[in-house]
């Protein structure tokens, strides 16, 4: 994997980032979601890294990232927080300015990497979510069936109990996540993280962070009308739910934006693993054209 990509661990404050830099050109960030790591970028990257010079870290908790303590509000797990992270570590590797692309929780990263770094983020793509405010404004009985992970997680201590009891079966291992749709290492790394008790914690305070600081942020920025000043391209998976949940996606993010655009991309949920030809060439055009 990554072929001609530099494995680093950078130190950007209170924690460590495991992260994957290569390529030349304009700089690119890539974050991943819930269970992955960066290495979910793994088809993805090198496609964009003969255009663009792109970083993949595993965010804090996640991966091989270092896991600070946390405290009552999950405040250390915020996305605000997580942001701050990036920014550190993107000037630290020399970019004071770069194009974001996040996914699942990785978009929501993205989200407030725009909001809160305006001067630093060139353009944002959010793949695969709505604002957590908005979501969980909008949040109905069929939210809450499909996605109760996001009520469960938010659980103190239970969630750990039931996942790190058989990781393998709640996160599909040999069904959905297995070694021939990910990749050989890919899966590797996917399958070392979700062992890790720790890990398995972390990421947890991602959620759990989730339905309250982050929410908090969220509906404050509502609330003050602020928006996502750069361009901003919002992707979903065509065999996914967001669509079905939330009808025009683009329209959910109109408040939020003042330059937007997007579209379906013909995938299931991990699109950068199941569709990375699709993926890249609408993240290239899309930073490319900024």
């Amino acid at each position: 994997m990554f072929d001609g990509f530099t494995l680093d661990h950078v130190d950007v404050g209170d924690v460590t980032l495991r992260v994957r830099h290569g390529g030349s050109g304009p700089p690119v960030l890539l974050l991943h979601g819930h269970p992955r790591t960066h290495t979910t970028w793994h088809r993805v990257a090198p496609r964009l890294a003969e255009r663009f010079t792109v970083v993949c870290p595993d965010t804090r908790g996640y991966g091989r990232s270092t896991k600070p303590p946390t405290d009552a509000q999950h405040t250390p797990y915020s996305k605000r927080v997580m942001a701050a992270d990036c920014v550190a570590l993107m000037a630290h590797l020399g970019h004071p300015r770069f194009f974001v692309a996040g996914h699942d929780r990785g978009a929501y990263v993205a989200t407030r990497l725009a909001l809160d770094h305006p001067s630093v983020i060139r353009g944002a793509a959010i793949l695969d979510a709505v604002p957590i405010g908005e979501a969980l404004a909008r949040c109905d009985a069929r939210f809450a069936r499909e996605w109760y992970h996001w009520f469960f997680f938010a659980q103190p201590e239970k969630p750990e109990r039931v996942i790190t009891a058989d990781p393998d079966a709640w996160y599909n291992v040999a069904t959905k996540n297995t070694p021939e749709r990910l990749g050989a290492g890919n899966f590797a790394d996917f399958h070392h993280a979700i062992h890790d008790p720790a890990t398995v914690t972390a990421m947890l305070e991602d959620y759990r962070a989730g339905l309250g600081v982050d929410r908090a942020h969220d509906d404050a920025d509502q609330a003050a009308g602020r928006r996502i000043t750069c361009p901003a391209l919002v992707l979903w998976s065509s065999d996914d739910d967001l669509e079905d949940l939330y009808g025009d996606v683009l329209g959910v993010w109109r408040s939020w934006t003042t330059d937007l655009r997007g579209h379906a991309i013909k995938s299931g949920h991990h699109m950068a693993e199941e569709n990375p030809e699709a993926l890249a060439t609408a993240l290239g055009d899309f930073f490319g054209g900024i």
